[in-house]
């Protein structure tokens, strides 16, 4: 790792996590350069929801590459961009009654956020924004503004200004009514709380620590947003995909938001993509009023829609996602119960789930130890303390029960390493 310390800035991040130099990835496993053998249960951050390499889209690529099909396309028009806007329309808009329009924003998902609510403020002639406690939207400065995590907004070096942090589904406990709180304080003319332009939501928190929002209280946040004719903006970048079962984290709740903004798994390949789907009615942008370089990735666009030809055609992918994350829930929920000196709770819907610790440092532990034995997979939360599982979608049966039971024998072992611990230390102060 003498490479990576001497020139690469002090900023990386995985790779502390992950000491190994990696040289091939396939599906759901990834291999170093000594060979050893890596179950996945990062999936690129969520942004290798088919698996690394997948020859469906990989062979779609390089047929596409052999043709000499253009790669970089600014925002003019190509095949590649057609055929990808025809294919949306037809496998995800159509058959959910969705209309919306697609702004391609650039490489990632910071990018689709902050033309999110530049286009919010425009539409409505309002400053603010809400966001919630314990979300994250990126760390370019909009982005980040909205983002709840100290760590991430200490690094700004300005300050974050025109966003006010409401509390998310569950924050004060069950019993409290989040939204019932966020009404009075936007409808109540001295709160200090003006209408914002806009709400920004995630229905599952990846980076904040899987809280997860009910569908009865995504359903009475857009009630309130129309209700107050405030712009709801749902921010499906790491939970969309197909990552909590539907195509769109939101479906199951019946909303329709404003604007949604996606990218990571969105291209399929971890090529980088970001878009806004955009209420046509929203669409006021002038021409060139928000650019950038690269968000004509046409090698993006040929990898997205061959993973909707082939994954969103029908049902049966959904399908096997649930059956899946059925299996994780059930697995999960038995570690909750046989460890019970571990302190920890299940949280998280669909193939995005995690087990939320009490101790952060056990968290951590539990994780260093999986990657020893062979099992990529970070922690997140506020304070690290939720173990994230986010393997990929297309995960073979058996890489998924192996991988859990790296986790569940690393559970174990820093458990009894523990346990041993404190027997140490309790017989020094004995003696």
């Amino acid at each position: 790792m003498r490479t990576f310390n001497q020139l690469e800035s002090e900023v990386r991040g995985y790779i502390r996590s992950f000491p190994a130099i990696f040289t091939k990835a396939k599906n759901a496993v990834q291999t170093a350069e000594d060979g050893r053998e890596y179950i996945d249960f990062l999936a690129g951050a969520g942004s290798v929801n088919y698996g690394h390499n997948n020859p469906l889209l990989k062979n779609a690529l390089l047929d596409y590459l052999a043709s000499d099909g253009v790669a970089q396309g600014l925002d003019m028009a190509t095949t590649a961009k057609k055929k990808f806007l025809r294919t949306f329309e037809e496998h995800i808009l159509k058959p959910r009654n969705m209309q919306y329009k697609v702004q391609f924003t650039g490489p990632t998902g910071t990018n689709a956020v902050e033309a999110a609510i530049k286009l919010a403020r425009n539409v409505t002639g309002r400053q603010g924004i809400i966001s919630f406690t314990n979300g994250f939207h990126g760390v370019t400065l909009g982005a980040l503004s909205l983002t709840g995590n100290r760590k991430f907004r200490d690094a700004a070096g300005v300050a974050l200004s025109d966003v006010h942090h409401a509390a998310y589904a569950g924050y004060f406990g069950p019993e409290m009514d989040t939204i019932a709180m966020l009404d009075k304080l936007i409808t109540d003319p001295s709160s200090g709380i003006d209408i914002p332009a806009a709400i920004i939501v995630e229905t599952v928190q990846g980076e904040g620590g899987l809280n997860f929002a009910s569908m009865s209280w995504l359903k009475k946040l857009e009630q309130l947003c129309r209700a107050q004719k405030i712009l709801l903006i749902v921010d499906d970048i790491q939970a969309g995909c197909g990552r909590t079962g539907t195509f769109f984290s939101f479906e199951p709740a019946g909303i329709k938001p404003d604007m949604i903004t996606m990218s990571k798994s969105l291209s399929g390949y971890g090529l980088p993509m970001s878009v806004v789907l955009i209420k046509p009615e929203h669409d006021v942008w002038k021409p060139g009023q928000h650019n950038g370089t690269f968000r004509g990735n046409n090698m993006a666009f040929v990898t997205a829609t061959a993973a909707l030809e082939n994954y969103w055609r029908d049902n049966k992918f959904q399908a096997s996602i649930e059956k899946k994350a059925l299996t994780v829930t059930t697995y999960l929920d038995n570690l909750v119960k046989n460890y019970p000196a571990a302190n920890m709770q299940r949280r998280g819907r669909g193939l995005m789930q995690g087990l939320a610790f009490k101790d952060a440092d056990l968290a951590d532990r539990v994780t260093t130890l999986a990657f020893q034995n062979g099992l990529i997979i970070e922690t997140s939360g506020g304070s690290n303390e939720v173990i994230k599982l986010l393997m990929p979608l297309t995960i073979e049966p058996e890489k998924l029960l192996a991988g859990l039971d790296i986790l569940e024998q690393a559970l174990a072992d820093t458990l009894s390493n523990q346990n041993a611990n404190a027997l140490i230390e309790e017989t020094e102060v004995t003696a």
